[in-house]
């Protein structure tokens, strides 16, 4: 079974410096219908105007994951990290104890485009860890690239849950296949551009739940950027 998550029906924030659409309950966005998906909490679609940024606040037991779609973005945290997440790179943040950080636009000018994940961790009062690797734009064209990871297998970053993470972009009739385990749930998020999910048309910030299938089919149409959340 295949349900759609239309863009527009996210919930919306503006801020002035913050645009921020939520796929999922977040701050004073609430629908009991949309509060997560298995252990996928938040999908927040933030632009970060330039100049702007979120200032040094805390979290606990939650797994981070960023996305940085468009511009940089320049993270500082507690744990004495300090790094700019640019295009291409995947950051995860255990937040375990607790964390503060804070997160700024690294431009003045010029807005920063990412997606901020949250996933619920397999147990609570982890020590806190954190990790940013690169992926090309060649590893993820036309294939499924895992960016994240229980095992931090073939490169991945760890998560601390049972999640399997892939990226992938398709230019226009591209197309990749992942064959679904059994008792394993697919988020599957359109970050950039249209692709065709198992038959249906998805436009960027649309998203899909799959259950009960044994196939995800993706076709690329315009210049397709797609996350795949497999999910216990």
């Amino acid at each position: 079974m295949l349900t759609l998550r239309k863009a527009n029906d996210r919930g919306h924030a503006n801020h002035g410096w913050l645009d921020s659409y939520h796929t999922f309950s977040f701050a004073n966005y609430y629908d009991s219908a949309h509060m997560g998906f298995r252990t996928l909490r938040v999908i927040n679609d933030d632009r970060v105007a330039g100049g702007g940024g979120f200032a040094p606040h805390s979290h606990r037991d939650m797994e981070i994951i960023t996305y940085v779609l468009e511009g940089e973005l320049e993270h500082k945290d507690s744990m004495g990290n300090q790094a700019v997440i640019r295009p291409g790179e995947v950051q995860r943040m255990t937040a375990g104890t607790g964390v503060t950080h804070s997160e700024y636009n690294a431009s003045k000018t010029d807005a920063v485009h990412l997606l901020q994940i949250w996933i619920l961790p397999e147990r609570s009062s982890l020590t806190p860890g954190y990790e940013q690797k690169f992926y090309t734009p060649e590893e993820k064209r036309g294939q499924l690239r895992l960016i994240a990871s229980q095992d931090g297998r073939d490169g991945s970053v760890t998560v601390h849950q049972d999640l399997n993470l892939y990226a992938t972009v398709l230019g226009n009739g591209e197309k990749v296949t992942h064959e679904i385990g059994q008792d394993r749930h697919l988020w599957v998020q359109v970050a950039r551009g249209s692709a065709i999910v198992n038959g249906e048309v998805l436009t960027v910030g649309d998203a899909a739940a799959i259950n009960a299938e044994p196939t995800l089919a993706l076709i690329g149409q315009e210049d397709a950027e797609v996350l795949i959340f497999d999910l216990a």
